[in-house]
């Protein structure tokens, strides 16, 4: 994928996968909605008691793959620093109604299911992996 292609497809509407090192086990691995506005950071929001942000701040880095699951497959994978700050209700509200629509996202908020999301985590983008099988040359039928 070109520059301007892995940044579309990274804005578009994927879960993200996290990966985040455990210092004693294999990697964290969970499903983020996210946010993500070409050349800037990855944005998704947590709950600051959980495990993901206790291995973010020690970690200091994690990675984000964002993946289309029907054909053709493509996929984008970030690895980068992360900072952790207190989010705020606009924040939230802006990352659910990208998956739920804005009635629903507002719903969802408003009612306190993401109450406990009272962090946001930006990754900075400092290694892109990308496939896109459109661009393979692969026999059709």
């Amino acid at each position: 994928m070109s520059k301007h292609e892995r940044d579309e497809f990274l804005a578009a509407l994927h879960v993200g996968v996290l990966a985040v090192e455990r210092p004693d086990g294999p990697p964290l691995v969970t499903p983020v909605w996210y946010r993500y506005e070409p050349g800037g950071a990855v944005e998704f929001n947590t709950e600051s008691t959980s495990e993901k942000v206790k291995l973010l701040e020690q970690a200091g880095h994690a990675s984000l793959c964002a993946q289309r699951e029907e054909l053709p497959y493509a996929y984008v994978t970030v690895d980068g620093p992360v900072e952790i700050e207190t989010t705020d209700r606009a924040t939230r509200v802006d990352i659910a109604t990208r998956y739920l629509g804005t009635e629903m996202g507002t719903a969802y908020v408003d009612s306190g299911g993401a109450a406990g999301d009272d962090i946001v985590v930006r990754l900075q983008p400092s290694r892109w992996r990308t496939s896109d099988f459109s661009k393979l040359d692969l026999p059709s039928g």
